[in-house]
């Protein structure tokens, strides 16, 4: 089969590489109908995760066929179409059963294996580990355009910054960062009762595209008044209850943290590279909280139920479709978003 091999920062190629095979009991084959590229694959290429090993298939997110399951494999067979959740769950371990997969303890401590410590999905098949706790079925009325985004996007930005963030009827929200996971976030504050939501990137497509997911506001961030705007559409002038970062660089982060009101939430999503700076000695006064992590994906299915019934549009998300085979210059389009106009690109195998 052919897959996106990374051979270490900056260098990745579509090579032809052994089909994936059965190993344990609990797996199964998936061929990949539906994939796409997130900025953690961006990160990875550019040498921010040094766990990554070269000669690792890179990506996370998948929607497919299975072709082969393992013996121990009881709730999906042969034909089933499924979504894969960015997440290698046991279901058995003390952090999976406390609903925090994202720490498994039987795939060595860390959930997010594919494309980080195993083969991940920009591929045309993939071996799925705990396959039984790590697929949910497709239902015959989503199409994998919106369903490609169960995987991690929208998980990612709703756990991770609206329910991490602690968000509740009334909050004021800003947003630092309106890719992919950003939107995700924007488009689901408004489900725990934001009054407003405030969008911030240096992409005016992405700001467009923020006030049509649900922000009530959108700044640019090269505004030399950025902080001040920010603060003037909160409540008292003295900052937003909820800041979400959702980029991962020093200077989105400290956007999010001087946003904050006293008693606030800074929910980091993003994936950073470099060390940050934080004035702990200034803060500590302040009674802020932040919270850190990694996605659990434990709410795929709350939000599948909402794609299914209309009320989460996720296949916005996608704003360019290439065949899978067409990796290298998808991966060019999404690398330079704002050149292209781009959310999140749409890889569909023409072989499948």
């Amino acid at each position: 089969m052919k897959a996106l091999v990374y051979h270490g920062p900056n260098n990745k190629s579509w090579d032809e590489v052994a089909d994936p095979v059965i190993q344990d009991p609990t797996d199964a084959i998936i061929r990949i109908d539906t994939t796409t590229i997130c900025g953690t694959d961006l990160h990875i290429l550019s040498g921010d995760v040094p766990a990554v090993q070269p000669g690792t298939i890179l990506g996370h997110e998948g929607v497919g066929t299975v072709i082969a399951v393992g013996d121990a494999v009881t709730n999906f067979a042969e034909g089933d179409r499924v979504i894969l959740s960015c997440i290698t769950k046991c279901g058995k371990c003390d952090y999976c059963i406390a609903a925090m997969p994202s720490h498994c303890q039987s795939v060595g401590g860390i959930g997010w294996i594919f494309g980080h410590l195993i083969n991940g999905t920009i591929a045309e098949q993939v071996r799925v580990p705990y396959a039984d706790t790590s697929m949910v079925k497709l239902p015959e009325d989503v199409t994998d355009e919106a369903a490609i985004f169960l995987s991690d996007s929208l998980p990612t930005g709703y756990e991770m910054g609206v329910l991490y963030g602690g968000v509740k009827p009334g909050d004021s929200v800003v947003v630092v960062g309106a890719g992919a996971v950003g939107l995700g976030a924007i488009m689901t504050v408004g489900l725990w009762g934001a009054s407003t939501v405030i969008a911030v990137d240096t992409n005016e497509f992405r700001l467009e595209k923020a006030l049509e997911f649900g922000a009530t506001h959108t700044i640019n961030a090269n505004d030399p008044d950025l902080l001040q705007k920010i603060k003037d559409l909160s409540e008292d002038g003295l900052g937003v209850d909820v800041s979400i970062e959702a980029v991962g660089y020093p200077e989105t982060f400290d956007t999010a943290l001087q946003a904050i009101r006293p008693g606030g939430t800074i929910a980091n999503v993003g994936v950073h590279g470099k060390s940050i700076d934080f004035p702990l000695h200034e803060l500590w006064i302040s009674n802020i909280k932040m919270t850190t992590g990694l996605v659990d994906a434990t709410s795929m299915k709350t939000l599948l139920k909402m794609v299914q019934s209309g009320k989460l549009p996720a296949e916005k998300m996608g704003t360019h479709t290439f065949d899978l085979q067409d990796i290298d210059h998808a991966w060019e389009v999404f690398a330079n978003a704002g050149e292209h106009k781009a959310l999140k690109v749409i890889l569909k195998n023409k072989n499948a």
